[in-house]
């Protein structure tokens, strides 16, 4: 009986639905639409003619389909030497900054050091300085290794991510430390108590800063312009801005590149969307 009471009182009591929660979820639908409505636009005008796309009044459905643009658009650039510079860059740098970023976590939340907190501050103190203060000595420094037009100089300079590691601590921080110690008295390593009991703990934190890294690498387009000049090693952003250069006037084509190139940081973003919100809402509180 005692049981049956407790699981009806970690029931969630439903709110009485009042005029004013109708009108916010009325506001809520309005400021949906209202984002969604640039990508239905560039949806559908990725189906149309050239001619079709500025008509006035917009035409949100096309009167004529023109699904021929997604096949267009591999032949008029190498797209797919694009995606795959692109996916290359994307995977390998969200691996990296989630070891590095999990690994410094843990040692600034978990670890007692002299001087933890001063070099904690100190690196998250990086997150302030304006990237183009250090842009132009980063080339130099690209440039004296030999590594300009090369991927490898993308990965090497986003290897290490402040904020991952001001995100991952803030969560780990929640995890009480008696976990640890009592992991520490059985005798497991410290390699051990990261991987069999920080990391389950972490999975939405984890999956907040995937989608994070992931998307910010997919989407960047000032690191590769600088270090990457040669079209078989340009990433899809460069890729679209070429295609802009050259087929200025074909609109429906851009529209159509545009969408796919936005493909897979939806998929990614809908399959850990539950992670991602948990993680962004949990990261600020510490228990």
């Amino acid at each position: 009986m005692e049981a049956t009471n407790s699981k009806q009182k970690t029931k969630k009591v439903k709110e009485p639905l009042t005029v004013g929660r109708v009108l916010l979820i009325i506001f809520m639908i309005f400021l949906a639409l209202l984002t969604l409505m640039p990508f239905f636009w560039m949806i559908s005008a990725s189906f149309k003619a050239n001619n079709d796309v500025y008509t006035v009044p917009i035409q949100w459905i096309p009167k004529t389909w023109h699904p021929e643009n997604y096949s267009v658009i591999w032949e008029r650039i190498p797209l797919l030497t694009f995606f795959k510079n692109t996916a290359i860059l994307s995977v390998v740098i969200t691996l990296i900054q989630l070891f590095t970023s999990s690994f410094a976590a843990y040692g600034f939340s978990k670890m007692q050091f002299k001087g933890r907190d001063a070099v904690f501050l100190a690196y998250i103190g990086t997150i302030a300085v304006p990237w183009q203060s250090y842009m132009i000595p980063q080339f130099i420094m690209m440039r004296q290794m030999g590594l300009t037009d090369k991927l490898l100089s993308l990965v090497l300079l986003q290897a290490f991510n402040a904020f991952g590691v001001f995100l991952l601590k803030q969560y780990y921080s929640s995890i009480p430390d008696s976990l640890c110690e009592s992991a520490r008295i059985d005798g497991l390593s410290e390699w051990g108590i990261y991987r069999r009991i920080i990391l389950p703990l972490t999975k939405p934190a984890i999956a907040s800063l995937t989608i994070i890294t992931f998307v910010n690498t997919w989407n960047d387009y000032m690191g590769p312009f600088i270090y990457l000049s040669s079209t078989e090693n340009k990433t899809i952003q460069l890729g679209l801005k070429m295609f802009v250069g050259l087929y200025d006037a074909e609109y429906a084509l851009i529209m159509a590149a545009s969408v796919v190139s936005i493909i897979p940081v939806g998929l990614l973003f809908l399959s850990m969307q539950k992670y991602f919100v948990e993680g962004i809402a949990s990261t600020g509180v510490k228990g």
